[in-house]
């Protein structure tokens, strides 16, 4: 069984209307979908907004940090899933009633690596190399 990452991307000045008890209904909407996958659901979490994050990019020898993201984008990842299915279309399946969708974002779902055979083939070469 494979591990998918679900990136949530939505507006957050929507919810800045939403009064405490809409905020909460609809955190609990979230906290449902992943009870009711049960086992598949393998973690989580809401992310802080953009004052509460910063961009490192490579610039020559140096690392330049800006505040970020961008507030004038018009999605913004809002947070992530962590669910185990046994393929790309049983994870779209999962997904396809996602509170995310009836709150007007977008769900992408990304399989997560397995870089186990990676990290075998490394050791492998390493060992004949004579490391």
């Amino acid at each position: 069984m494979a591990q998918y990452v679900l990136i949530l991307r939505d507006d957050p000045r929507q919810y800045d209307s939403y009064s405490p008890d809409q905020m909460q209904a609809t955190i609990a909407r979230y906290g449902t979908w992943a009870q009711e996958l049960g086992e598949r659901h393998a973690g989580g979490q809401k992310l802080a907004g953009a004052d509460a994050a910063a961009v490192l990019r490579r610039d020559g020898d140096r690392t330049v940090v800006t505040d970020g993201p961008f507030g004038e984008t018009k999605e913004m990842i809002g947070g992530f899933f962590i669910i185990e299915a046994d393929d790309l279309a049983q994870a779209i399946e999962l997904c396809r009633n996602h509170p995310q969708l009836e709150d007007k974002g977008t769900v992408e779902i990304r399989q997560v690596d397995d870089l186990t055979s990676c990290a075998s083939e490394t050791a492998g070469v390493e060992a004949s190399a004579g490391r």
